[in-house]
C-alpha cells in the first residue's frame, strides 16, 4: 500500500485510538482519515492536483501539516515540505526548481511564501484551520487508494543544501519511505499505545520519514507542537505520557539545564532518541543523569538514504558513547571505504556508504549530482570519513565537504559565503564550523574586506538573504586568507 492508505487501514482498525494531538485538538483516527480525504478532495477539484504534481508545504509541525502532507500523497502527487525559516528569495528558487503547482502556507508563515509565490505568479493556498477549512469546501467524494504499482511512484521531495550553495531536491517513492518507516518503527519498538512527540520540524528527513511515517504504519499517536523549547519538551511528556522522542542533541543538553527537569515527571518515556550528531562521553552521562534514564540511541544517516544508517543501543553508551555504533538499522547496510573501493581494515579512515531499500530515487532533475552519489552497486556516498574501531564500532571523523551541523541541522558553507561576498566591502570570505558547547558547532566567519564596515551593518546584510540558523554567530576580520598553490582556500589552517 502507499503511504497514506495506512491513515485509511487506522481508521478501520483503531477508529476512535488518538491519532493526532495538536495543543487543544485532538483528532481520532477516523477523523483524520476524514479530514485528508476531505483536503484531497478540496486539492483536485478546486486546486485541479494531480498525480505527479508537486505541491509545496510551508508550515509548521501541526495538524495542518499532517492531513495536507498525506491528502497530496493520495492523489498521486509529490509532497515537498519546506523549511519555514528560509527568506523569500531561499523559498522562489525551491518553488522554480520543483516546478510546484501550489504552496500550502498560514498566517505566521505566510509573509516570505506569499512574497515568492507572487514573484513566480504561483498559487498559493493559506490554511489557519483545516478542520474549518474542509468543511467549507467538502463535496463528500470519495478517494480510493492507489494501485499497487503506486508503491514506485515519487512520494516526496526534500529539498537539501548543495556544497554549491543550492539546494537540492531528494526525491524518494511510496517504497522507500516503507522501508524506511517500517526500519524506524522496528528499531524503536513501536506499538499502537505509543505517543511519538515530534517537536523537530516534519521539514527534515528524520522526523518527517522516521516519526510520522513510521509512527503511522503502526498507528501510534502522534503529538505535535510547532517548535522546540525545553519548556515544551517537559511538559508534553508529562501531559500526554510521551512515550518517545526524537531531537538535535543540542535539544537534550539544552533541556538538561532547565531547572524544571528534576521536577518533571518524565517516567512515561521509554526512547530517548537523537541524531544529527553523537553525544559523547561527559555530554551523553551529563543529559542521562538529568534525565533520570539510560534509555538513549543515537541515529546516524542522512536525507538520501532515507534517513537509514545505523544506531548506538542504550547498553552501548557506557564504553561507546559519541560512536554511531557497531551495526545498520534494519534493512540497511553500512560500510567504510578506501579511495581504492575496498573495505577498510579497522581503524583505517574512509567514506562511509550506505545501502539499503530505504535510499532515494534521484536528486530532482540533477542527473549528475545522482550519478555522482550513487556508487555501481546502488549504495549512497554519504561524504562523511568514519572508521570501525576494532569492537566492530563506528565513529564518524569528519566531513568531506565541510559540511558544517549546527544543533542538528546541516549549514553549507558556500552558501553562507556567497551571501558575503555580495557585499560590496567585502573582498572575500571563508566559513567554517567551530566547537559550541551546546550545539556541537556553529558557524564561523573569516572576513577580509576591501573596505571599512561595522561588524553589525554585515550581520544584517547576511540575515536579508539567509535563514537566521544558517547566519555566522562568529565573525574574524583577517588581511588575507590562506590559499594554496590554486587559489583554493585552506580551511584547516583557519580550523
Amino acid at each position: 500500500m502507499i503511504i497514506p492508505a495506512y491513515v485509511a487501514r487506522n481508521a478501520r482498525k483503531y477508529p476512535n485510538h488518538e491519532a493526532v494531538i495538536d495543543g487543544s485538538l485532538r483528532a481520532t483516527w477516523q477523523q483524520l482519515e476524514q479530514h485528508v480525504n476531505q483536503f484531497a478532495e478540496h486539492l483536485a477539484c478546486d486546486h485541479h492536483i494531480k498525480a505527479g504534481d508537486r505541491v509545496c508545504l510551508v508550515l509548521p509541525n501541526s495538524y495542518t501539516f499532517i492531513v495536507a502532507h498525506f491528502a497530496i500523497q493520495r492523489l498521486g502527487a509529490i509532497v515537498s515540505p519546506i523549511n519555514v525559516k528560509l527568506t523569500a528569495s531561499e523559498l522562489a528558487y525551491i518553488f522554480e526548481n520543483a516546478d510546484a503547482s501550489l504552496v500550502i502556507t498560514y498566517d505566521l508563515t505566510s509573509s516570505h511564501a506569499l512574497k515568492a509565490c507572487s514573484e513566480l505568479k504561483l498559487n498559493s493556498l493559506v490554511i489557519n484551520n483545516i478542520i474549518d477549512h474542509v468543511a467549507q469546501y467538502s463535496r463528500g467524494r470519495t478517494f480510493t487508494q492507489l494501485d499497487q504499482q503506486a508503491l514506485f511512484e515519487p512520494a516526496t521531495l526534500l529539498y537539501t543544501s548543495g556544497t554549491t550553495g543550492r539546494p537540492k531536491g531528494v526525491l524518494f517513492n511510496h517504497k522507500a519511505l516503507l522501508f524506511v518507516g517500517m526500519m524506524f518503527a522496528t528499531e524503536m519498538h513501536y506499538r499502537p499505545e505509543s505517543r511519538l512527540l515530534s517537536l523537530m520540524p516534519f521539514t527534515h528527513s528524520a522526523p518527517l520519514n522516521l516519526t510520522l511515517v513510521g509512527g503511522t504504519l503502526i498507528g501510534s499517536t502522534h503529538i505535535v507542537a510547532p517548535t522546540f523549547t525545553p519548556d515544551l519538551l517537559l511538559n508534553l511528556v508529562q501531559q500526554e505520557r510521551a512515550t518517545h522522542f526524537f531531537g538535535a542533541p543540542v535539544a537534550y543538553l539544552l533541556t538538561a539545564q532547565h531547572p524544571a527537569i528534576q521536577k518533571t515527571n518524565l517516567s512515561s518515556m521509554t526512547h530517548w532518541i537523537y541524531g544529527g550528531g553523537p553525544l559523547a562521553g561527559d555530554h551523553a552521562r551529563r543529559v542521562q543523569q538529568a534525565f533520570g534514564s539510560d534509555q538513549f540511541y543515537c541515529v546516524y544517516g542522512l536525507t538520501e538514504a532515507g534517513p537509514t544508517g545505523s544506531l548506538l543501543l542504550p547498553n552501548e553508551h557506557a564504553e561507546k558513547a559519541g560512536s554511531v555504533g557497531q551495526r545498520a538499522a534494519a534493512f540497511t547496510e553500512i560500510r567504510v571505504v578506501n579511495k581504492s573501493g575496498d573495505i577498510c581494515a579497522n581503524n583505517e579512515p574512509g567514506e562511509i556508504h550506505i545501502g539499503g531499500e530505504g535510499v532515494m530515487t534521484e536528486y530532482w532533475r540533477n542527473e549528475q549530482a545522482t550519478q555522482d552519489i550513487f556508487t555501481e552497486d546502488g549504495w549512497i556516498r554519504t561524504g562523511d570519513i568514519g572508521l570501525r574501531d576494532d569492537d566492530g564500532f563506528y565513529w564518524v571523523k569528519d566531513r568531506i565537504k565541510d559540511l558544517i551541523i549546527s544543533g542538528g541541522v546541516n549549514v553549507y558553507p558556500r552558501e553562507v559565503e556567497d551571501a558575503l561576498a555580495s557585499h560590496p566591502a567585502v573582498l572575500e570570505a571563508a566559513v567554517i564550523g567551530v566547537p559550541h558547547d551546546e550545539w556541537g558547532e556553529t558557524v564561523k566567519a573569516c572576513v577580509v574586506l576591501r573596505e571599512a564596515i561595522e561588524e553589525e551593518a554585515l550581520r544584517a546584510h547576511v540575515a536579508e538573504r539567509l535563514a537566521d540558523y544558517k547566519c555566522p554567530r562568529v565573525y574574524a576580520f583577517m588581511d588575507e586568507l590562506p590559499h594554496n598553490a590554486n587559489g583554493k582556500v585552506l580551511k584547516h589552517q583557519l580550523r
